[in-house]
């Protein structure tokens, strides 16, 4: 089926992979299917087994078939930022007719040879990032095609993963009987899709609480800066309250879900519910206080390692502040802990299209977004990269109008500063159970 003007987002989650089929309308974009499976396979983000991973692809596509009642062949897949290099490029090009005008072919070429740079074998391409063309000297050039010159330039920002990474990946989706339209790394489209255009210009920090892993991408001028992987999600959570409460991950995922808090000064200890324990008959009861105490003692962790990475960087400076997305960020309070340990605004990203208000599907909706506003020049630098892919001939890509649209602005609400004791936050509950969190 020709599903030209359909765009197909593929998020490879640790914890559950997800489809988004959208079609854009007069420069809207539109959600039509989406499709929702826990992950198999995959550890922090990483995949380590591409059977297991490729069936579960098949069965979040076959949900997000039925629902956009299309057959799904071509997708755009997401790539974490493990192990993301970031680096100039410049690629160069003469035209050997002086009065021929650039074409789509030159311009696809002086990508080719920015990606002539030598990467060290355990490498892979993953993006090239045109910044500008220059043509005989002329610089800040977004569009070189129709003028004519002899000497073509692009200078850009070569993004590089993970040969291993990349290529199981590619594996995985490939035996699920997918194409690959495009590979997109994760960072680079949500901040296409979160942050509005200030947000983007002058400098914000996205962290995305995954449940295997969490990452904090810098946009700034536009542009990914930097990006860092903590190890640790969603799922270290869960087994905090599996290990404490003596109950089973699958209780323990739904406590979190139906009375978590990542705030504990926000949780009541008058609030109390069952537990099922592990060999006693009679549920247990606790009290949300207790239950926020372990929550917050692991994303506090977490919090303080992406923090030391951040200010190593002086990320925090930025006036954008932080937002918060990933499915961790749906904990209640979330926005109050972190605006606490960074020490500057948050806000959490919520989709507001229907059927996907919930900050998960953030990194898949992105993905589409981010691919439908991509110009034909952006494109055709991107065929480039395809090509050079080895497990993947190159394929010529589709051409479309760039209806380029930011996302919209969120307001932010002033918040009185809260009287809190950073020092005092669940001390005491690390303390006596450092073992399990150490």
């Amino acid at each position: 089926m020709d599903n030209s003007g359909l765009y197909v987002g593929l998020d490879i989650g640790t914890t559950s992979i997800k489809v988004i089929v959208a079609e854009k309308v007069k420069g809207q974009l539109n959600v039509i299917g989406v499709g929702n499976e826990p992950s198999n396979g995959l550890s922090r983000g990483v995949i380590i087994d591409i059977d297991q991973a490729a069936e579960a692809i098949r069965g979040a596509v076959n949900q997000a078939q039925e629902k956009a009642s299309i057959e799904i062949k071509d997708v755009v897949v997401s790539v974490p930022a493990n192990m993301l290099k970031i680096e100039p490029c410049n690629g160069l090009i003469t035209i050997d007719d002086q009065s021929r005008e650039i074409t789509g072919a030159d311009v696809r070429n002086v990508a080719a040879s920015a990606l002539g740079t030598s990467l060290p074998q355990e490498r892979e391409v993953v993006d090239v990032q045109p910044e500008e063309f220059i043509v005989d000297g002329f610089d800040g050039i977004k569009d070189p095609r129709g003028m004519v010159g002899v000497r073509l330039e692009m200078r850009g920002k070569l993004i590089t993963g993970s040969k291993g990474i990349v290529h199981n990946l590619q594996k995985a989706v490939e035996k699920a009987g997918l194409n690959i339209v495009s590979m997109i790394l994760t960072p680079l489209a949500e901040g296409h899709e979160l942050l509005n255009d200030g947000e983007q210009d002058f400098g914000t920090i996205i962290i995305d609480l995954g449940g295997g892993q969490t990452t904090a991408s810098v946009i700034h001028d536009y542009e990914l800066k930097y990006a860092v992987t903590d190890p640790e999600g969603g799922q270290f959570i869960t087994k905090d309250i599996s290990i404490v409460l003596n109950t089973s991950m699958n209780n323990a995922e739904k406590i979190k879900r139906d009375y978590g808090y990542a705030d504990s000064f926000q949780a009541s200890s008058d609030n109390e519910f069952p537990v099922e324990v592990v060999g006693q008959s009679e549920p247990s009861y606790i009290d949300e206080k207790y239950l926020s105490e372990i929550i917050e003692a692991r994303l506090s962790q977490i919090f303080d390692r992406i923090k030391d990475k951040l200010d190593q960087v002086s990320a925090l400076d930025l006036p954008g502040g932080i937002v918060l997305t990933g499915g961790v960020a749906a904990l209640p309070g979330i926005a109050d802990l972190a605006a606490d340990q960074f020490n500057t605004n948050v806000r959490v990203y919520i989709p507001d299209q229907m059927g996907l208000r919930h900050p998960s599907f953030s990194a898949a909706l992105s993905l589409v977004s981010y691919y439908s506003d991509l110009s034909d020049v952006e494109l055709t630098v991107r065929s480039a990269v395809k090509a050079t892919m080895t497990q993947a001939p190159a394929v010529k890509e589709p051409v479309h109008p760039n209806n380029k649209q930011q996302a919209e602005p969120v307001a932010k609400q002033s918040k009185p500063k809260r009287q809190k004791s950073k020092k005092k936050r669940g001390e005491g509950f690390k303390s006596f159970f450092s073992d399990f969190f150490d």
